[in-house]
C-alpha cells in the first residue's frame, strides 16, 4: 500500500478545498505585506499611531534586558578588575618609583644649576680675581683648621690673600707654593676676623674655635642686641677682605656675644676665588707697627 504523503488530493474533496484556501491566504497576505510596505515606503507618517502604542509595549521588555546585559557587564568588570588589580598596582608602583628618580634627578639637577651660577657669579665680583680654583682638601680631625688649593705664587697667589666661595669667606692664604697653597680657615683656632651685623653696624669679632664654629665676640659690652638667626658679614676692618662678605650665621647666645655658624662651610665647598688684598697699604701699616711692637719688647727685655 502506498504511502498517504503520495496520494494525490483529487481523490479528498475536503483536501482540495483546503490546499486552495491556504494558498488564498498566502496569496492575499503577500499581496498585504506588499501593499503596507509600499504605503510605508510612501507616507511614514500613516503608521506612527501604531508604533507607539507597539514601542510602549515592549520598553519593559527591553528595559529588563537591558538592566541584566548592564549587570552582567558590570559583574565581569568586578571579576576582571579584582584579577587585574595585582598587575595594575605593581606597574602603578613601578611608575611612582620612576618618578620619585626623576624628581630626585630634577632636584639634584636645580641645585648643580645653582651652583654653577653662583661659581659664574665669582668672576664678576666687585674684585678682579687673581684666580679660581679647587679646593683640594681641610684638615677636620685636630684643632687647626687648614686648607689646600691647586694655586700657587706662579699664578699670582701671595700671603694674606682673602679665599671665597660662592657663598662667603672661607678663609686666607697662609702658606704660598709654586703650584699650591695652603689656607687658615676661619675656624682656626688662630683666626679672627672683624664682622659686624648685616643689619645695622653692630661690629664684633669672629674669632675660630677650632670645632667648626665661630665664635662673636662684641666690641662694645653691655646689653647683648643680638638674636639667633643674625648674619654677619666682612667689615672691611683690618684690610684684607672687602666690607659685605656673608660670614656666619648667629645658633646661640652669649653674655659676649654668640656662637656662630659658617655660611660658606669648607666641606660642601669645590671652588674658591682667591682675591687680592682689599686695603694692602692698610696691611702692611699694620705689619709694620706690629714689628715695631715686638722690637721695643725684645729691646725691653
Amino acid at each position: 500500500m502506498a504511502p498517504s504523503s503520495s496520494r494525490r488530493t483529487g481523490f479528498s474533496k475536503k483536501q482540495q478545498y483546503s490546499v486552495f484556501t491556504g494558498y488564498l491566504f498566502a496569496s492575499l497576505g503577500a499581496l498585504l505585506g506588499l501593499g503596507l510596505l509600499a504605503l510605508s515606503l510612501w507616507q511614514p507618517s500613516t503608521f506612527q499611531p501604531l508604533r507607539g502604542p507597539a514601542t510602549d509595549a515592549v520598553a519593559p521588555v527591553g528595559e529588563a534586558t537591558a538592566a541584566v546585559r548592564s549587570g552582567g557587564n558590570s559583574v565581569w568588570d568586578t571579576i576582571s578588575g579584582y584579577w587585574r588589580a595585582g598587575s595594575q598596582n605593581a606597574d602603578l608602583r613601578r611608575e611612582v618609583k620612576l618618578a620619585r628618580i626623576r624628581l630626585a634627578e630634577a632636584e639634584a639637577q636645580a641645585v648643580e644649576n645653582q651652583r654653577l651660577k653662583a661659581l659664574l657669579s665669582l668672576s664678576q665680583s666687585e674684585a678682579e680675581p687673581i684666580a679660581v680654583t679647587r679646593l683640594v682638601g681641610s684638615s677636620a680631625s685636630s684643632s687647626r683648621r687648614f686648607a689646600y688649593i691647586g694655586k700657587g705664587s706662579s699664578d699670582g697667589v701671595e700671603i694674606g690673600m682673602p679665599v671665597h666661595s660662592e657663598r662667603g669667606v672661607v678663609g686666607r692664604v697662609l702658606e704660598v707654593a709654586r703650584g699650591s697653597a695652603r689656607v687658615l680657615l676661619l675656624t682656626d683656632s688662630e683666626s679672627v676676623l672683624p664682622v659686624r651685623r648685616a643689619s645695622d653696624q653692630t661690629v664684633a669679632f669672629a674669632e675660630g674655635r677650632g670645632d667648626g664654629l665661630l665664635r662673636i665676640r662684641l666690641i662694645n659690652l653691655g646689653l647683648n642686641p643680638l638674636e639667633e638667626g643674625d648674619v654677619f658679614v666682612t667689615s672691611g676692618a683690618g684690610g684684607y677682605y672687602r666690607p659685605g662678605v656673608a660670614v656666619a650665621v648667629l645658633s646661640e647666645l652669649t653674655p659676649d656675644g654668640g656662637i656662630a655658624r659658617l655660611i660658606a662651610d669648607p666641606s660642601s665647598t669645590n671652588y674658591v676665588m682667591i682675591e687680592p688684598i682689599y686695603e694692602p697699604l692698610a696691611v702692611e701699616a699694620a705689619g709694620v707697627r706690629a714689628r715695631d711692637e715686638l722690637t721695643d719688647e725684645e729691646l725691653r727685655d
